[in-house]
């Protein structure tokens, strides 16, 4: 299966770095430079459509960017993002101080609003519930695809903070089946 995740455009916590994890914040006003990152992605996905699905988390960042691209996706729960518990609304970098090596290295062993190994365990329910479709379009969030991205690659979700998923990156890949 070809799966392409695209992650939402910028808030206006993500561009003051702060963790916004479950709750549920509109996009930023659309800028300029946002319309071009579009109009690239978009030409980067002509060449992987057409999408037997497309899917966007409950939170309505994720929906909103996709109206942006023109699609109206399925909402599908297990793509909401990471609960960061008491670090949501936080900057980033405090939750990276406090957390440190076992963060960045060893995630599986933290809880936050939700056990690590919990939000691994929806990343391959996800996985297992769509492996049927031959091509989709995920619209998500960083951790989420960050986690996803490390367990296809490493068979676990640790290595998901050794990489960076800016706000509207797309990356495309293929499934195990």
């Amino acid at each position: 299966m070809q799966v392409t995740f695209l992650r939402h455009l910028s808030t206006d916590w993500n561009k003051e770095t702060r963790l916004q994890g479950r709750r549920d914040i509109s996009i930023s006003p659309v800028t300029e430079k946002d319309l071009e990152g579009i109009q690239r992605n978009k030409e980067h996905l002509e060449s992987f459509a057409p999408f037997d699905l497309v899917l966007a988390s409950t939170l309505k960042r994720t929906q909103e960017t996709a109206q942006l691209y023109g699609y109206e996706p399925k909402i599908e729960p297990l793509l909401d993002e990471l609960d960061f518990g008491i670090y949501e609304g936080v900057p980033k970098e405090k939750m990276i101080e406090t957390l440190g090596a076992v963060w960045m290295n060893t995630p599986l062993e933290v809880t936050l609003g939700e056990p690590i190994c919990s939000f691994e365990k929806r990343i391959i329910s996800f996985m297992q519930k769509y492996k049927s479709h031959k091509n989709i379009l995920v619209f998500g969030h960083g951790a989420w695809i960050r986690g996803a991205w490390s367990y296809l690659k490493y068979g676990n979700i640790n290595k998901m903070n050794k990489m960076e998923i800016k706000n509207n990156d797309c990356l495309s890949t293929h499934l195990p089946t």
